[in-house]
């Protein structure tokens, strides 16, 4: 936990590597604990004497191709300006250029704020280029369809031509 206001007026520099395991509320979106999270945290004042998060992250992690449920490498990047408020009111008066970050108290859990900031950059569907995935997927298909048998099965819209003009059956 950190006191956002103290870090502010200080104008205090957070980095840090992060491991996709240390992460409990990331951890099940993702399809192996291997990677790193690159974190870089700017606490600072606006001219409107708002305390003010500049968050950057960079993460290399491995996400579930949605097409063949495989481990697939994933970058995320994000970059956020947040401004602490401590209620939805205040939230909802902040220029548009600022995310609310809103607080119940004056301190602020960073892992957690990390991990929302991911979850957010997070794509909501992975895919393996189509090249690549696609050979992982021929599996799924069967290959024994027979065209002759597709041949035998009577056309549903063929009592129709008895419908056309000038057709006398």
């Amino acid at each position: 936990m950190l006191d956002v206001r103290k870090a502010a007026v200080r104008g205090a520099l957070m980095g840090g590597v992060l491991e996709p395991l240390d992460l409990e509320r990331f951890r099940p979106l993702l399809a192996g604990d291997e990677g790193t999270v690159a974190v870089k945290m700017a606490f600072s004042r606006d001219e409107e004497s708002r305390y003010v998060i500049d968050v950057a992250i960079e993460a290399d992690i491995l996400a579930v191709c949605q097409r063949c449920l495989e481990p697939m490498p994933e970058h995320l990047s994000s970059e956020s300006k947040l401004a602490v408020v401590w209620t939805d009111e205040e939230a909802v008066s902040l220029p548009r250029y600022l995310d609310p970050l809103i607080l119940k108290e004056d301190s602020c859990n960073l892992w957690e704020l990390v991990e929302d900031e991911l979850i957010l950059a997070m794509k909501p569907f992975n895919y393996h280029e189509t090249g690549t995935c696609k050979r992982k997927t021929v599996s799924f298909f069967d290959p024994l369809i027979k065209e002759d048998v597709l041949e035998d099965k009577p056309n549903p819209f063929n009592v129709l031509e008895q419908l056309k003009p000038g057709n006398k059956h």
